[in-house]
């Protein structure tokens, strides 16, 4: 469900892209000394623009680096490291966890059953380490289970408990900040959740597996009316964005929020039209 929040490239400039893939490779780094070759496997964009949003917020200081990695063992890659990028990593991992106990009850998937006893202890640790963000992330999936399971077609109501989540994930200090980060955070998750269902819709519909838009996708103006949701609900995550005194790292910001969001999607929408 995720990889949805990230850059576009094309309309960056050469510095704020190696700014921005230095806090992507930054928490590859973390993933890896923190948690491990699986760990690093759970790497995602979306955690990347949580550490460039918050960094730019806090004004983190930050440290700059020259490393090798495996995926690119013959040059050195340029990283940016924080301690919101080791918030960051925990919280990847955390997400990680109840997505693989969710895979393993739901359906029965032996990587979610694997993945779980990889992860257990982390899972326990980091826990630990932010209780808060903990309960709300298995209290929303186990909301989003019950959903699902009740094969729930109300969009609205089927992408809210993802948006509690991410809500609760964008609070890294409970400060004068949190309640706009808490609306960020919620609206995106809600459109990362309609976004994933759009895009899966079809095959959902061979594999007779649960979608919201399983009764609707096949109906007349179904593009333009998922169009209007997914763009009505972004609308609300970038107002509360822009009251955020956010000066650093703000043009790649923006680039996310209002043309990084879209690439898969317009990428599929040029697909169809073909």
């Amino acid at each position: 469900m995720f990889g949805y929040v990230t850059a576009n490239k094309p309309e960056m400039k050469i510095r704020e892209f190696a700014r921005y893939k230095g806090f992507y490779c930054g928490l590859c780094r973390r993933l890896h000394k923190a948690h491990g070759r699986l760990g690093q496997m759970t790497l995602t964009y979306d955690m990347t623009f949580l550490i460039v949003l918050l960094t730019s917020l806090y004004e983190s200081a930050t440290e700059e680096m020259k490393k090798r990695c495996l995926i690119h063992p013959a040059k050195k890659q340029y990283m940016l490291c924080n301690e919101i990028t080791e918030y960051a990593a925990d919280m990847n991992i955390l997400l990680t966890c109840d997505h693989l106990e969710d895979d393993w009850k739901d359906e029965r998937k032996i990587t979610g059953f694997l993945g779980m006893k990889v992860f257990a202890g982390k899972k326990k640790k980091i826990a630990k380490r932010y209780p808060r963000q903990a309960e709300v992330i298995a209290k929303s999936l186990a909301e989003l289970s019950r959903l699902e399971e009740e094969n729930c077609q109300d969009i609205d109501v089927i992408a809210r408990p993802f948006g509690t989540l991410m809500a609760e994930l964008f609070v890294w200090r409970e400060d004068a900040f949190q309640n706009i980060l808490r609306q960020i955070g919620f609206y995106l998750g809600k459109f990362i959740y309609i976004m994933d269902a759009y895009m899966d819709v079809a095959e959902d519909s061979k594999k007779e597996c649960y979608n919201p838009f399983m009764k609707t996708f096949s109906q007349p103006g179904f593009e333009e009316r998922v169009h209007q949701i997914l763009d009505g609900t972004l609308r609300m995550g970038i107002a509360e964005f822009e009251k955020l005194p956010c000066e650093q790292d703000l043009a790649i910001l923006r680039n996310i929020l209002y043309e990084g969001v879209w690439t898969k999607y317009e990428r599929k929408r040029n697909k169809n039209d073909e």
